[in-house]
């Protein structure tokens, strides 16, 4: 009786199964969807992105310029439209996404510092390691789809920069090195700007360096000839094959084993325990390190991790699915950097089931547009109000979901039911653990009373 009463109680209290979703959004719609993401916030004068919608000119950081970090986010969209168009065999979208992409790559260089990574002015120059990582990994894709060597060569530079720190600046890198006492992973930031002193083992190491250093380094292995030497110099421009390859998972080992809890991922450390705080792009560059270490290595803890990251994201940061909105600074782009993953562990690693759960956001999002200007302030959940000031930040949620998953080629989609899903733990409402990985069976033996599982309430007699 008690198993049966349960059952009834789930059903009123959880609502797990989703309502079947219509997909009434077309091929069109998502280009239309890019076009007016551009259209709202590309200073075509200078072909950079600007801040909001009511911003005229993209003058610098503290004068209309999104983030510099950001800007690399931007760039990675304009690659995505080109493989896009180049995938649907669409010649004049072709050429369109082609010389924007082109055009958008001169205006940053022209914009910061012509790429030179040791000008660490604060305002158009680079003075966090992860700003600069950002441009490492989306010069690296630059390189593997267009073939310039400037690419890889800007792309490899950028990285030595952040690993190995600079003669010029005098910062001592970003590698935490392990056998130096710094305890390993990678450091966040060089303090002061101006006259750096070294990093010591307490420092910050964060998330958002650890693994888009990841990314970095298994782009570059995959893309960087045999045979070279190893560099001798303190401060090399390039290194092996063999180097970045071991440098990822040496880094990625140091990240997951410290900042990573059951695909929860910290956003990093001082020097005490793990800092739990949930961001998108944290989950999301976790995904994406496990995805390309997988695809190197073939070995299935990589894919493992990756799943565990996707479903935490679905599982516990999401409200029925719909992704979540942050609204501090810069935060809104995010979900730019989720789609780009996620579509690496869908389509690269063949975890086609989490499709669904992509395609209702963008459903959900492309509703709730302004449909006068087709952009969206990042908000699925929310109708977006016409004529709105709009960030460029969270407005590139739904372009970026769009030009990564194409409605035309969805055959079949399954959606997994997160809220219904075996692998919850169940918590007192104190926040006690009694759990991991909980049944409806392992509810059924509860005592009376009032527990969470799945982040919902649950009551038992």
């Amino acid at each position: 009786m008690k198993r049966q009463v349960l059952s009834l109680l789930l059903i009123a209290f959880a609502g797990f199964v989703h309502p079947q979703v219509s997909y009434t959004f077309t091929d069109e719609d998502e280009w239309a969807c890019y076009d007016a993401f551009n259209d709202a916030f590309l200073d075509a004068s200078k072909s950079i992105y600007k801040l909001n919608t009511e911003t005229a000119r993209a003058v610098d950081r503290w004068n209309g310029a999104a983030a510099i970090w950001c800007q690399a986010i931007y760039y990675d969209m304009a690659l995505n439209a080109y493989q896009r168009a180049a995938k649907e065999g669409d010649e004049a979208r072709i050429s369109k996404y082609n010389t924007q992409a082109r055009r958008i790559y001169e205006g940053e260089k022209r914009q910061y510092a012509s790429f030179n990574f040791n000008d660490n002015n604060t305002n158009t120059g680079w003075f966090v390691y992860d700003d600069i990582m950002w441009w490492t990994c989306a010069l690296a894709r630059a390189y593997e789809i267009f073939g310039s060597q400037t690419y890889l060569s800007y792309s490899e530079s950028s990285f030595c920069r952040v690993f190995y720190g600079s003669q010029k600046v005098g910062d001592t890198g970003s590698y935490a090195d392990p056998e130096k006492g710094l305890g390993g992973g990678m450091f966040w930031e060089w303090q002061p700007i101006d006259n750096p002193k070294p990093n010591k083992a307490g420092d910050f190491r964060s998330a958002c360096i650890n693994f888009p250093t990841v990314i970095a380094a298994c782009r570059l292995h995959q893309l960087v000839p045999e045979g070279r030497t190893a560099p001798t110099s303190a401060y090399p421009n390039r290194q092996t094959k063999e180097f970045y390859l071991e440098k990822a998972i040496e880094i990625y080992d140091w990240a997951n084993k410290t900042l990573v809890n059951n695909g929860r991922v910290a956003d990093g450390i001082h020097g005490g325990g793990p800092e739990f705080k949930d961001h998108l792009y944290n989950q999301a560059t976790y995904i994406g390190a496990s995805c390309l270490l997988y695809k190197i290595t073939g070995e299935e803890k990589y894919l493992n991790n990756a799943k565990s990251g996707a479903n935490y994201v679905f599982r516990s940061m999401c409200t029925s699915s719909i992704l979540p909105l942050e609204t501090g600074i810069e935060q809104g782009i995010y979900c730019a950097i989720f789609a780009q993953y996620m579509h690496m562990l869908i389509y690269d690693c063949g975890q086609t089931s989490y499709l669904g759960n992509i395609l209702r956001n963008i459903q959900r999002g492309w509703n709730n547009r302004d449909k006068v200007r087709n952009i969206s302030n990042g908000n699925f959940l929310r109708v977006t109000p016409e004529g709105s000031t709009i960030e460029s930040y969270p407005a590139s949620a739904l372009p970026s979901l769009m030009l990564l998953f194409p409605i035309d080629e969805v055959t079949e989609v399954e959606e997994i039911p997160f809220e219904d899903s075996a692998q919850n733990d169940i918590f007192t409402l104190g926040g006690q653990k009694l759990k991991e990985d909980a049944t409806r069976e392992d509810l059924s033996r509860l005592n009376s009373g009032i527990y969470i599982w799945g982040n919902r309430k649950i009551a038992t007699r």
